[in-house]
């Protein structure tokens, strides 16, 4: 049996579709993901995969998002197993090789629309976010995982032939992560105001997809011009937020890092921000808040899982602590994300970390993973329109509380 891979790279919610060209041995002119053979061991297929990406279309730095089960796929007297993957890279731009004669980045919908090779839509579901993946994910943000949830919905909608079927789903995914209100906003979004047509729905996913994307972007580079203008020149920041990262990177001022334990994902932020050359001090989750209450700190930069309607911001755990310390220094406190993390209500919903203790005793414990930060120590939510303060955060909370009213119409869940 032959084996080989398939890789898709996606970039935001698009993934990179690679036609071959004309002198390839197989499938000549046909479009496909990033794809070729095994050449050891096929439980070692990744190695392969990113061995095609360097030499296919010269990508080196892409993150392993999902490995699909391996497929059998018959074609006339043709037999293989193909093995998908799905790569996120944060730069869009490739290197295509002779092999190839063109390359796109599309929404996923198009594989049905164009000549490919066998089974290419089969194969991109091998490897395509699920409700699952929105429900159970522990790695990302929020915004990572409400683009996950669009582009659950936009592929569900490719392969819907009813709107009961996508009143299901959409009503699945704005229900399946509480705690962040991008992703019921941006699904409530996609289904408000439709014409209960597949397509239309699948459309209008693709659109909020793009904008979402673009929406992240702007509020970064917001905060990184609000960085640069107020010469804030040492900032500290709590968890990971991959927006507040890109502004860090844009305005380049020194960075304090809190580790943000269980998790410590502020590890893996300290090692981006040093590894594109910003001065970083990584600390304890402790020790932040006497650092800015010392009044070494210029500002501090958080990021937001949700906004309330109060104009209180939701973020991992040690954010608070380090927004009082801030406000007893007089270092203002600015949140950044996009308006789609500002709920309809000024409900917090919390998640639990899981046990703290394994003994025999009978010790209860608590560990929250997100805590509130009110809105009298939060000196503005920097979005893609700029800076909001409580009474803007208010207005789009009522925009996108009038959102979730297509559920109303379709009789609730």
């Amino acid at each position: 049996m032959t084996h080989v891979v398939t890789a898709f790279l996606r970039h935001g919610g698009r993934v990179l579709l690679t036609r071959r060209s004309e002198d390839a041995g197989t499938y000549a002119g046909r479009w496909a993901g990033v794809s070729g053979y095994i050449e050891g061991d096929p439980q070692d297929a990744e190695a392969d995969a990113r061995r095609e990406l360097h030499e296919e279309v010269g990508v080196e730095d892409a993150t392993l998002a999902c490995v699909g089960h391996p497929m059998t796929i018959t074609d006339d007297d043709r037999e293989w197993t193909v093995h998908p993957f799905m790569f996120d890279v944060s730069d869009p731009a490739v290197v295509p090789n002779e092999e190839l004669a063109e390359v796109e980045w599309v929404h996923p919908a198009v594989i049905n629309e164009r000549e490919t090779v066998p089974e290419l839509w089969a194969t991109y579901h091998r490897v395509a976010p699920t409700v699952k993946t929105v429900r159970e994910d522990e790695t990302h943000g929020s915004a990572w995982i409400s683009l996950r949830a669009l582009e659950v919905l936009r592929d569900a909608a490719t392969d819907a032939d009813s709107w009961d079927v996508l009143v299901s789903f959409g009503r699945r995914l704005r229900d399946a992560r509480p705690s962040m209100s991008a992703v019921a906003n941006r699904v409530n979004r996609v289904m408000a105001d439709t014409d209960e047509a597949p397509e239309t729905v699948r459309r209008r996913a693709e659109a909020t997809i793009d904008a979402a994307v673009a929406a992240d972007g702007r509020a970064a580079a917001e905060s990184a011009q609000l960085l640069r203008t107020r010469e804030y020149d040492r900032v500290a920041t709590v968890s990971r937020s991959g927006t507040v990262v890109a502004a860090l990177e844009d305005a380049r001022p020194a960075v304090v890092v809190a580790e943000s334990r269980p998790g410590a994902e502020g590890l893996s932020v300290a090692e981006e921000l040093a590894s594109d050359g910003l001065d970083v001090t990584l600390t304890t989750d402790a020790a932040l808040p006497g650092l800015v209450a010392a009044g070494d700190i210029d500002a501090v930069l958080v990021g937001a899982d949700s906004v309330l309607a109060s104009g209180a911001v939701v973020n991992k755990v040690g954010s608070f602590p380090v927004a009082l310390a801030a406000a007893r220094a007089d270092v203002p406190v600015f949140a950044v994300c996009a308006r789609d993390k500002i709920r309809g209500d000024d409900e917090f919903v919390g998640e639990d970390g899981g046990p703290l203790y394994d003994g025999e005793e009978p010790v209860a414990t608590e560990n929250p993973v997100f805590e509130v930060i009110s809105p009298d120590l939060v000196a503005g939510v920097v979005t893609e329109g700029g800076v909001l303060d409580a009474t803007d955060v208010a207005t789009v909370a009522a925009e996108h509380a009038a959102l979730a009213a297509w559920d109303d119409a379709e009789g609730g869940s």
